[in-house]
């Protein structure tokens, strides 16, 4: 296939930069693949908020989110992996190669990989969208230095809002963590830490009504779920970490679980050949760094034999 000026083409392309895209990256790129990662966001995705990276195996002492996915980066590029900011538009495909469209250039691809991930997902109550960026925030590595000493309301009740809560629990004494659940999702050993930590308060069974301020977060209003009371609390910020929704407006066209998760088989390959998907866009009962690190690991591999059998 001949190239011009505006369609370059490649091996593997990957949309979606990511601990997934990047690890595949670093895998394809050493393995001999022409290989480009195309997303609008600094590279890392949501690795870049966690504040301490602890559970990676091998990776001791513990380093910062920011840390790993730099040199996450630096390594994929060492083996020639070509890494883009931009926005994709479309990916079609077009006999046996795919076409990916950003907004400033069209990029063909021998295979496909889709690891655009997942963002926040919003309580859509009263006051969210209106104080978002007010004291509303989603990340409490980028905001969370604004509120030192303040009061600081955590929601949700997984790995991600335990571990934001406790990094909360550096810059302030006054924490309420609040769980529709009598108990947190989170790993046992996660949820254990944080419930140790005199600086959080923990209310079980409890949802969140609405966001008050004017101008600012004010206060926010709790609904106990069993006895419908509802209390409310002043506050200066709410950090809300009530789980992920699959990006997956790329791919509309690909099966999907029951929460919109795209299915693939053992060797990351959707039902369209040569596509594959990896990281928490992909269906799977464990989201992890480690486990998102090694769905790219596996794409890439799997990239590549077909690449090899096409060539």
């Amino acid at each position: 296939m001949a190239e011009n000026s505006t369609e370059k083409t490649y091996d593997f392309i990957i949309i979606g930069a990511g601990v997934a895209g990047l690890a595949a990256a670093q895998y394809a790129a050493r393995g001999g693949l022409k290989t480009l990662v195309l997303d609008l966001s600094l590279p890392g995705g949501q690795a870049l908020t966690i504040p301490n990276l602890e559970n990676y195996p091998g990776l001791f002492p513990s380093i910062s989110g920011t840390d790993f996915c730099q040199n996450m980066k630096n390594q994929a590029e060492s083996f020639g992996a070509e890494i883009i900011q931009t926005t994709v538009k479309s990916i079609d495909k077009v006999e046996n190669t795919f076409r990916v469209e950003t907004i400033k250039e069209k990029y063909l691809g021998y295979t496909v990989l889709i690891a655009t991930g997942a963002g926040h997902r919003k309580l859509n109550v009263k006051g969210e969208m209106e104080l978002e960026g007010r004291g509303v925030s989603y990340c409490a590595t980028c905001d969370g230095p604004f509120f030192r000493n303040r009061k600081i309301f955590v929601i949700g009740g997984g790995d991600s809002a335990c571990d934001e809560a406790m990094y909360l629990s550096t810059l302030s004494d006054d924490i309420t963590l609040v769980h529709r659940r009598d108990e947190l999702r989170a790993q046992k050993a996660v949820a254990d830490r944080l419930l140790a930590n005199e600086k959080v308060k923990v209310l079980f069974n409890s949802k969140v009504k609405e966001i008050k301020g004017e101008g600012r977060v004010q206060s926010i209003e709790i609904e106990n779920v069993q006895t419908g009371d509802v209390t409310e609390y002043p506050t200066d910020a709410v950090f809300i970490f009530a789980g992920m929704n699959p990006v997956t407006e790329l791919v509309e066209m690909l099966p999907k679980d029951e929460a919109g998760y795209i299915k693939t088989d053992d060797n990351m390959q959707t039902l369209i050949p040569g596509m594959y998907a990896a990281g928490d866009i992909r269906s799977k009962s464990f989201r992890q760094v480690v486990t998102a690190v090694s769905d790219g690991a596996i794409a890439a591999h799997s990239a590549g034999e077909f690449v090899r059998n096409m060539k």
